[in-house]
């Protein structure tokens, strides 16, 4: 990992970290907000290598769809959705239910 990928990575992170209990982003909403509208793909590489990061809260991170893309970094299939069920979130077929009500952007939030 470069330095300046590093740093993305530790801002990604500071964002993940205000993330709400009982509300989700995603990739890209976390990426314009950083300046890099374009670096949703560069967001979700962050999001991999945080799951041993246990203050960065990944599992509220999902696609632009509400979709549990992520879910296999979380130690198995079903570990992404009970945490946000925990949280009150309904997820089914791996798709959050209700998205727009859950979703949070850090644009607007921040």
């Amino acid at each position: 990992m470069t330095a300046p990928e590093s740093d993305f990575f530790q801002r990604v992170y500071a964002v993940v970290r205000t993330i709400p209990t009982g509300r989700v982003t995603s990739y890209g909403a976390i990426a314009r907000y950083l300046g890099s509208a374009g670096g949703a793909r560069t967001v979700g590489y962050a999001m991999n290598a945080a799951h041993s990061l246990p203050d960065v809260p990944a599992h509220r991170v999902v696609n632009r769809l509400g979709i549990l893309t992520g879910k296999h970094h979380f130690g198995g299939f079903t570990a992404m959705q009970q945490q946000l069920e925990a949280e009150g979130i309904r997820v089914e077929d791996d798709q959050i239910q209700d998205f727009a009500r859950h979703f949070w952007d850090p644009v607007t939030e921040l």
